[in-house]
């Protein structure tokens, strides 16, 4: 499979589902949402944000769970806890190791969960956690600090082209995650011979990696539109390019890769993952308390003020669409080198 149809594939396995009316919500064993789950009623539910505060993961767990779930009552409360390292690794540990059957915990995944598993960076399998469902698509960005002299998402390229080392891009997620793949997806469409060459640090969130670019310790973002809208608002970053297939309105004239001349669209869904050991019973419950808050008029709200796109998957079709995800990601990590 070459690059561009591995792209391809990926981008219509996302884009697609985001442009049809909705996946269907059903809870995994396709009854009602009713009688089958009044069994199990959470106490004290957790979310995990496998990352510091500030970046994607940490949105997840904040808005559409911590904020949305109380509004619409499926939920009394919700603690979120930061477990930061190795890109989501540190908690894939514990969830699996310490916490299999916790049927109070959901954790925060996205593209970049999928992309981990890729690129064979956690202890554990796809087999060993329980896919919940997708709420949203985050499209990236790259970004530079208010004052850099890189005004353009040309300046930015054209560095890349002369001396593909000469720029620290940073981004909150390890090397070979999504974020980095952003990078080198645009170096390639740039026609970068050596994209390998590109320097990306990665930092336990999008907060985290923001604040090497405020410090002038890393000269460019690459990130999701949510990641950087405080600094965004705050006039402390200023944004290249999105890569969406068209421009969001929450980030104002901001141009995409795409209307540049650079056909890269990368959307990170953001969604939830629950221990491999929990009962049936507490999995369709998470479901469709996950499928309440998609539908909900409170995360419509949340997700535009956040800059999301509508994308939505649940249960079985979510598990899936996630393997896929995964499948096709290993594709365009060998693709650019990344892994054999």
């Amino acid at each position: 499979m070459n690059l561009r149809k591995s792209i391809l594939l990926t981008l219509i396995s996302l884009i697609g589902l985001m442009l049809s009316a909705c996946v269907a919500a059903v809870p995994a064993d396709g009854g009602d949402s009713g009688d089958e789950m009044a069994g199990f009623v959470p106490s004290n539910p957790e979310c995990i944000a496998p990352a510091d505060p500030g970046g994607g993961w940490d949105f997840t767990c904040r808005v559409p769970a911590a904020q949305v779930m109380p509004e619409i009552g499926v939920v009394d409360s919700m603690k979120v806890t930061n477990m930061s390292g190795g890109g989501g690794a540190i908690a894939m540990a514990n969830v699996t190791s310490q916490r299999n059957d916790d049927e109070n915990l959901i954790v925060a995944a996205s593209l970049a969960t999928a992309s981990r598993f890729a690129a064979n960076a956690y202890p554990v399998s796809p087999d060993d956690i329980r896919w919940l469902g997708a709420v949203g698509a985050d499209f990236g960005v790259v970004a530079v600090k208010a004052d850099s002299p890189i005004e353009t998402l040309g300046d930015l390229v054209a560095s890349m082209q002369e001396d593909p080392t000469a720029l620290t891009h940073v981004g909150g997620s390890d090397p070979g995650s999504i974020d980095h793949i952003k990078l080198l997806l645009l170096a390639k469409a740039a026609g970068v011979e050596d994209i390998t060459q590109i320097k990306y640090i990665g930092f336990q969130g999008g907060g985290t990696a923001l604040i090497e670019i405020a410090g002038e310790r890393g000269d460019v973002f690459s990130g999701d539109t949510s990641e950087v809208l405080g600094d965004l608002d705050a006039g402390n970053v200023r944004i290249l390019a999105v890569f969406a297939p068209d421009r969001i309105e929450r980030l104002g004239d901001v141009p995409t890769a795409l209307e540049l001349g650079y056909d890269v669209v990368v959307g990170n869904w953001r969604g939830f993952y629950a221990p491999g050991g929990i009962s049936d019973e507490a999995y369709d419950y998470w479901v469709d308390a996950i499928q309440q808050v998609s539908s909900s008029e409170e995360w419509a709200t949340a997700r535009a003020e956040g800059g999301l796109a509508p994308f939505e998957s649940f249960g079985a079709d979510f598990e899936s669409f996630a393997r896929a995800q995964i499948a096709e990601t290993a594709d365009i990590l060998r693709e650019l080198g990344v892994i054999e």
